[in-house]
Order: structure tokens, then C-alpha cells, then sequence
């Protein structure tokens, strides 16, 4: 298993305003920016790009496959408000168990907001119904990806509901335990 990378190597910080919020007030939220995606308004991009956005919204819906996970570099980050993730194995551990505790989780809409050589930042709306209590939430995100050379995910960054959220105190320290001991229960397979 490759050696953890630091988290400021690839972390890159979108600015959320600039990129979701209106010029219209009313169309924003109170912190100024606005995640619900607009299909009609998402920037044409490459095959090669559209597939990436395939792959990953397809690992939040629950497909955990080896050929979606590939989309990673074997050294990759993932950060969301659940999870710091250091490797490609681990953020596979995050993935791999969105079937085992949600009965449904799909993704509603999505919108390619920027797209450079070296990222891809869309906005996203998704469905999670989770097995034990049977309701469903949507939730908006901004989706941050750093590609490398080869185009693989370097950096996934995954920020919910118009909230970004910081690496500090209890935070940290239940993103780290999520991100490096789910593998012991989710499984999946060793040579990703």
C-alpha cells in the first residue's frame, strides 16, 4: 500500500461564491452561494471529462466497483465531512459502504461548473436513504477534483450544503478514524 501524502500537496480551495453564487440575490443562500444544480446551465466538456463525472457519481451511488475506483490515482485524497481519506484503498473503503448502509443512494442532477487541465469542479444533488430508518435526504454539494498527469483524481474534495469544513479538533479526529479503520469493515479489495 502506497505511503500517505500530506494533505496541502494537492488540496486545492474552491471559492464556493464565485463559483455557484447569482448574481441574483434571491437565488443564493444566506452564506451567499448556491449548490443546487442546474443541468441546463453545466459547462460542455470533453468525453474524457464527462466520463470522470460518470465514475465518481456512480461510486455515490453505490456501484463500489474496481473500474470506478480507477478514476483515483493510487495516491489520492478524498475529504468530506465524514471522512479524510490518504490513499486510494481508503477512499475505496468509503465507497464500499454506501451499499452496505444505505437501501438507495442516487444522484439526482449534476453541473460541470469549471474545468481546467488540472481540475473539474461540478455541483451535484444526491439522494441518500439509509437501511435502518427508511427516509430520504438530498443533498447539495460542490464536487472539487485535482487531476494528474494521466488524468486520474489526485484530490477529490466533496463540500455539503454550502459548508466547507476544516481539519481542527473533534472534527479531524472523527474524519481520520472514519477515513483509516472503514476499510476493516467495508473490505474492499486489497490491491486497489
Amino acid at each position: 500500500m502506497p505511503a500517505p501524502i500530506p494533505l496541502g500537496e494537492h488540496e486545492i480551495r474552491p471559492d464556493p461564491q464565485a463559483l455557484t453564487g447569482s448574481s441574483k440575490p434571491e437565488e443564493n443562500s444566506s452564506s451567499g452561494v448556491n449548490y443546487e444544480p442546474d443541468p441546463s446551465k453545466s459547462l460542455k466538456v470533453s468525453p474524457e471529462r464527462e466520463e470522470i463525472v460518470k465514475k465518481i457519481t456512480s461510486l455515490y451511488s453505490g456501484s463500489a466497483s474496481e473500474d470506478d475506483m480507477k478514476v483515483y490515482a493510487e495516491q489520492a485524497l478524498y475529504d468530506d465531512p465524514w471522512s479524510f481519506c490518504d490513499t486510494r484503498y481508503k477512499i475505496a473503503g468509503q465507497w464500499y459502504g454506501i451499499p452496505k448502509v444505505m437501501a438507495s443512494s442516487r444522484t439526482l442532477a449534476t453541473q460541470i461548473v469549471s474545468s481546467t487541465p488540472t481540475e473539474l469542479i461540478f455541483k451535484m444533488k444526491h439522494e441518500y436513504t439509509p437501511r435502518v430508518l427508511h427516509f430520504s435526504k438530498s443533498v447539495n454539494s460542490l464536487i472539487t477534483l485535482t487531476l494528474d498527469e494521466q488524468g486520474k483524481v489526485k484530490y477529490h474534495k466533496d463540500m455539503w450544503n454550502d459548508k466547507d469544513y476544516s481539519h481542527e479538533g473533534l472534527g479531524k479526529i472523527m474524519k481520520t478514524l472514519n477515513g483509516d479503520h472503514l476499510t476493516k469493515i467495508t473490505r474492499p479489495p486489497g490491491d486497489l
